[in-house]
């Protein structure tokens, strides 16, 4: 979890004794230092007794950018005119698919940032799943796309479109997306779960995997959020956008995040936006996303599944380091900078300085393990891959 003595990805010491090298240790996960937990708690007093500074300024950035965020009232009306006309195609060939028989259509389901209010300006897209009866295949989705295309067409013959809303479709690997010169809507093709493990292609069934998991993770969204966790995920993915070692992580760890980051706390009370922005970066830096932390489980898996076991063990350490250069800017009056109210290039890899203070980036802890060094110390230690096994 810490990010000192990451050698080839594994902390703690080796285990070198004989007899023991089958030995299976359990994992115990330790959540990261967390100050809006512990901050109550005798065991870590206040040394200050001076009152907690003024965040007026950073709540009213952070409100001002999520309206520079949000969608214009243009785009929305363009993404909600195309959704509409998508969706009613759509639900007609569950209903009465007539004379189409090349696939068997059971259910249509908003999903993704359009269904959550979580969508960004300039990301005019929505997502449909499409759940089959059938099972997929790509002669089946293709037959499907051009189905739509043409009951698009027949419903929109009387009216005057102009060449901005004229209808494109194009087929992708996880379905098709319709869209137009405004907006854009992605059919996301998935099938009922018991056909998942008839389709041959490896690639198709994570696909369609995937696209059940964006049912799940909305119903979750939509039992455990507020508008500050809206607000606060739109901020999140911009900013994630902008700093590479951030950008690693998928939407749902940054949905996931900001829900934790708002309402886990020791008031079981919902914090305020500035206070979970803050928050977001102190978990990050503190190593949330690190090797041996508890993270953040997946709520809508059936098995304990930690978000973050999906990165590499160079990008765990590139987002824990980039946090921790970002939670010290923001402690030191940079938030503007984080926030993309102000430029700067190369935050994260060079030296700024913020209200007289300066700070230098670090350096990454993580180290490719070496073959033939692992090779040389299993000899020496008498250990075999089980012992290594044993320490993850």
């Amino acid at each position: 979890m810490v990010r000192g003595n990451m050698r080839g990805g594994r902390g703690g010491v080796r285990v070198g004794m004989r007899g023991n090298f089958n030995k299976k240790t359990s994992f115990i996960p330790r959540h990261p230092f967390d100050l809006s937990i512990i901050e109550h708690t005798v065991h870590f007093p206040k040394v200050a007794t001076n009152p907690s500074p003024d965040d007026t300024v950073l709540l009213n950035a952070l409100t001002k950018r999520n309206q520079d965020l949000t969608p214009t009232d243009k785009e929305q009306q363009a993404l909600n005119n195309l959704v509409t006309k998508v969706s009613t195609v759509l639900d007609n060939l569950v209903v009465a698919p007539g004379d189409f028989e090349k696939c068997q259509l059971e259910e249509v389901r908003l999903v993704g940032s359009y269904k959550k209010g979580t969508m960004r300006t300039g990301k005019n897209i929505a997502d449909i799943v499409v759940i089959l009866k059938t099972i997929p295949t790509k002669e089946s989705i293709e037959a499907l796309s051009k189905k739509v295309e043409e009951l698009l067409k027949e419903s929109m013959k009387t009216e005057v479109i102009p060449k901005t809303e004229m209808i494109t479709i194009q087929l992708t690997e996880k379905g098709f997306d319709i869209f137009n010169w405004q907006a854009r809507v992605c059919i996301l093709i998935a099938t009922v779960p018991p056909n998942i493990r008839k389709v041959e292609n490896s690639e198709m069934q994570k696909n369609l995997v995937n696209s059940l998991s964006a049912i799940r993770h909305i119903r979750f969204f939509e039992e455990n959020s507020n508008s500050s966790v809206k607000v606060l995920i739109r901020i999140l993915r911009d900013v994630a956008a902008r700093f590479e070692p951030l950008s690693v992580m998928n939407p749902w760890m940054i949905d996931l995040l900001a829900n934790f980051a708002i309402l886990s706390n020791a008031n079981r009370q919902a914090l305020s936006l500035n206070q979970a922005f803050r928050r977001v970066f102190q978990l990050l830096a503190a190593g949330l996303f690190l090797p041996g932390s508890s993270g953040l489980l997946d709520p809508c898996e059936n098995m304990p599944v930690r978000v973050h076991t999906c990165l590499t063990l160079e990008q765990q350490d590139n987002l824990a380091m980039a946090a921790q250069t970002l939670l010290r800017v923001l402690l030191h009056g940079g938030y503007k900078v984080i926030l993309g109210i102000d430029k700067k290039e190369n935050l994260i890899g060079e030296m700024s300085v913020f209200d007289g203070i300066v700070i230098s980036p670090l350096k990454l802890a993580y180290e490719p393990q070496n073959d033939s060094t692992l090779q040389n110390e299993g000899d020496d230690d008498m250990e075999t891959d089980n012992a290594d096994e044993s320490m993850e």
